[in-house]
């Protein structure tokens, strides 16, 4: 409600591992048996995402559900795509979130959409690198099976062009953010937006960067007209600072962008002679 009285918040940001024990997400994900109480919590979890998103459909504001672990991401996935059939029908209010650096991730990209045109429905695509790589290297290592994470940042970066891509060129039917901190990826956006002929403040194609980081690239976007947006982590301290951690860490070992910004930072304060 405080981002429907706000236009300057279109969209908002939710958590499925704020609304359930993962414990629930990773017996779903495995195909294992839920217990009654495991059932019940996975009820409440279905009722409170069927709230929130029947509330912003009323309220049009739109939705971005954050990925998580592979081990807990297909029933999120089942989840998410469910609400786009049922609030996506007019306008884009449900997002998906894609961690493009799993190897299988582009794929699944592509498939959720066809599913979407199947239902008559729009898709909403959030594109991230992904925020966990260095844990599901070391979850596959331990438990013996083929690591689900892209190989090479070369790979990564690969895989995320490759979904920006496709969305931008399927975008009477996809809304998407490009969710990157990577200079050469929102480039790669606005040159595909002009070959697709779409206006900068098109509807259908939003960047968006983490609030205090790559503002070089979020304020050239917003100046040249671009749907540029500023990503404000909210939430118990307790629960902030390792998320901002973990994508300080993306921001320096996936997108290779943080001594760029940096050299910026320090250039600044020299300009401001501060330094």
């Amino acid at each position: 409600e405080w981002a429907a009285s706000n236009n300057s918040v279109p969209i908002v940001s939710t958590k499925i591992t704020g609304m359930v024990d993962n414990v629930v997400l990773e017996k779903l994900h495995a195909g294992e048996t839920l217990s009654d109480g495991d059932k019940r919590n996975f009820q409440l979890l279905q009722d409170r995402l069927e709230e929130i998103c029947a509330r912003a459909f009323d309220l049009n504001v739109g939705i971005f559900v954050d990925a998580e672990e592979s081990w807990l991401q297909n029933p999120i996935d089942d989840l998410v795509l469910e609400m786009m059939v049922k609030y996506n029908k007019e306008r884009v209010t449900v997002f998906n979130t894609y961690q493009m650096y799993n190897v299988n991730k582009l794929e699944h990209l592509k498939r959720d959409h066809q599913k979407c045109i199947e239902s008559g429905v729009l898709f909403g695509a959030k594109l991230v690198r992904g925020a966990y790589m260095d844990k599901e290297r070391q979850r596959a290592a331990t438990l013996g099976y083929p690591s689900p994470i892209h190989k090479t940042k070369a790979e990564t970066d690969d895989a995320f062009n490759h979904g920006i891509t496709y969305c931008i060129q399927n975008h009477a039917s996809v809304v998407t953010c490009c969710a990157s901190h990577n200079a050469t990826s929102n480039l790669l956006q606005v040159q595909l937006m002009n070959d697709q002929k779409m206006a900068p403040n098109d509807s259908h194609a939003i960047f968006c960067q983490l609030f205090g980081m790559s503002d070089n690239i979020t304020f050239n976007l917003a100046k040249a007209g671009f749907n540029a947006a500023k990503y404000v982590v909210y939430g118990p301290i307790k629960d902030v600072i390792p998320y901002l951690t973990r994508r300080t860490e993306e921001n320096t070992s996936v997108t290779g962008e943080m001594s760029r910004e940096l050299e910026l930072l320090h250039n600044e304060m020299k300009r401001r002679a501060i330094s």
